[in-house]
């Protein structure tokens, strides 16, 4: 019939077997899906209930409950300050030179562990 034997992937310290993990993924969606439906079915998605809970503070607009990368990662941002000056006149947006540069960082990378018979 069916050999199974084909599908099992052996590691030295036991067996993956991909036919089993999909099951296993099958039976847990089979539960969320039991365990969702067992939720109140006369649920309103308006009014007071549906508001996002913000600790007793009002929602404002998104513009300004919007939090800027600049804002939440300044910290990190002023210590490597030396660091972003650097790249930052390496910086062109223009996609084809992210491309040079990847395929100039993996030839060199390429080559050193070509001299240096690999890991």
């Amino acid at each position: 019939m069916f050999d199974l034997e084909f599908f099992r992937i052996n590691t030295g310290s036991g067996y993956w077997d991909p036919i089993l993990w999909i099951f296993a993924f099958i039976i847990i969606l089979v539960i969320v899906y039991v365990i969702r439906n067992l939720g109140k079915k006369d649920f309103k998605k308006s009014g007071e209930k549906s508001k996002v809970f913000l600790s007793g503070n009002p929602e404002y607009d998104k513009e300004q409950m919007h939090i800027k990368g600049s804002n939440l990662y300044w910290g990190f941002t002023e210590s490597m300050k030396w660091l972003y000056d650097i790249l930052n006149r390496f910086h062109t947006g223009n996609v084809s030179d992210y491309v040079l540069w990847f395929v100039v960082v993996m030839a060199a990378l390429f080559i050193v562990m070509t001299i240096s018979g690999g890991i």
